[in-house]
């Protein structure tokens, strides 16, 4: 069983102010960025930072405590997420410029036929994401969707939504991702009965708010891909390319080495064991990416005969495409600390916790509402989980592992303007803010919405 720390647990913020003062600035907040963005068409990093501070200032805090806030968000996500950015976008330059992708995309539309490509991206992006980061799976497939798009004539939210599903249903409902692994400790859970139940209920939850969601968000929003990770050279088709087993290999790399750490350290409890710490070591992703880079410099550069020169300018030509993107994101991170720190997502817990309902749908509720409010997935997972624990006591171990998924399915509910993926995808896929919620946010809730329903379904018979 994993065990978490008291040290570990999660901080309760105390609200700054009173209710309905903290629901007036997280209004005006989002209000701002909105309207900066689609009315005055201000950059979203410029508009995510008077986002920021209109909700400390409305919430009556100091403006030097806001800037700390923001800027502590800022860092701390651009420490994390950015790097993982910048490296995945390295890694997916070389694989678009040594035909790599191509060769993906080729054996893909190869082997299925244009109904069923949705559902292969679908399957791709569930097991891409199974041991990996959300950020770091999307930067990964962003070429291969890209192409996959323009090859097959398809809209590219109808083949990249199906992805999305798969990488964020992974990250909700399955360990060894932060949240539900986090849950499983706080509240006492089964690690491998939450395993089991997960992959039972994101199954379905993907092939609805993937293949089935992607078809008609592709119809309200139509998008081609862009050229950003087409190959540099115009001959790119006279080249030699990377065999598809070289170019899986090095794909999927950085996914078994982070794999391999989830389940050593899940079957190695004494950290000081020197297979654990040395899986631990590779498998951070900062590192598994870091070797994926470096293999790929060979495995694909070298694979597909380009020079040494030429697989150092595709390397470092990857990185002006992501450099705005890294800002846009780290200042989401910023503004979703302003709104953690001013304590709005205590405060909507606490409201909710007085409400008489099942432990299973009161764990969505709260994770719904911190969701909302703070933009992090992370977030509301754990700090639903502490805020629930004592409500699982005397449960069976089935119900428990349910009450971790019900926690999870709410930590994915419609992710807008305060969230760093919500700005993620909106740059990557090239769409306008009310674009990104009639597809991202909207499949989200699918997610969310239809994985509390396979929860509690999967109730009725444990």
């Amino acid at each position: 069983m994993i065990t978490i720390l008291a040290a570990d647990a999660p901080k309760i913020v105390e609200p700054v102010a009173s209710s309905w003062q903290l629901i007036a600035a997280f209004l005006a907040g989002i209000a701002v960025i909105v309207i900066l963005i689609t009315v005055a068409k201000l950059h979203p990093f410029l508009a995510l930072i008077f986002g920021g501070l209109t909700v400390g200032i409305v919430a009556g805090e100091n403006l030097t405590t806001v800037l700390k806030s923001f800027t502590d968000g800022f860092g701390s996500t651009a420490a994390g997420v950015g790097i993982l950015i910048a490296l995945g976008a390295m890694f997916a330059k070389l694989l678009a410029d040594s035909g790599g992708a191509d060769e993906i995309v080729d054996t893909i539309v190869g082997a299925a036929s244009p109904r069923a490509l949705p559902w292969a991206m679908a399957l791709v992006g569930a097991i891409i994401g199974l041991p990996m980061f959300f950020e770091i799976g999307l930067v990964l497939l962003m070429p291969v969707i890209y192409l996959v798009s323009r090859r097959s004539q398809q809209s590219l939210i109808t083949i990249g939504i199906p992805a999305l599903a798969g990488l964020s249903a992974m990250h909700g409902f399955v360990p060894p991702h932060p949240g539900p692994l986090t849950a499983v400790g706080l509240l006492g859970a089964d690690l491998g009965v939450t395993l089991a139940l997960g992959v039972v209920v994101a199954i379905p939850t993907i092939i609805v708010a993937g293949p089935l969601f992607g078809r008609l968000a592709g119809k309200w929003v139509v998008v081609s891909a862009p050229d950003t990770f087409e190959a540099s050279d115009g001959d790119e088709e006279e080249r030699k390319r990377p065999s598809f087993a070289l170019t899986m290999f090095s794909v999927l790399l950085p996914v078994a080495l982070m794999l391999g750490k989830a389940l050593v350290d899940i079957f190695i409890d004494d950290q000081k064991n020197t297979v654990r710490q040395v899986f631990d070591a590779l498998g951070t992703p900062l590192i598994a990416l870091l070797i994926a880079v470096v293999v790929g410099m060979f495995t694909l550069g070298r694979g597909a005969g380009l020079s040494r020169h030429a697989i150092m300018k595709s390397v470092e030509s990857g990185l002006p495409a992501v450099a705005g993107i890294i800002l846009i994101v780290a200042a989401g991170g910023g503004f979703k600390q302003v709104l953690v720190d001013s304590g709005i997502g205590t405060m909507l817990a606490r409201w909710a916790e007085g409400v008489s309902i099942s432990v299973i749908l009161l764990a969505w509720v709260l994770a719904v509402l911190i969701r909302l409010a703070t933009g992090s997935a992370t977030v509301a997972t754990i700090t639903a989980s502490s805020l629930i624990l004592g409500l699982v006591g005397g449960m069976d171990s089935g119900q428990v592992s349910l009450v971790v998924l019900a926690i999870g399915a709410g930590s994915l509910f419609f992710s807008h303007v305060n969230d760093a993926g919500f700005w993620l995808v909106k740059e990557y896929f090239r769409l306008g803010v009310g674009q990104t919620i009639k597809t991202w946010s909207l499949m989200e809730t699918v997610l969310s919405v239809f994985g509390l329903g396979m929860v509690m379904l999967l109730d009725v018979f444990i």
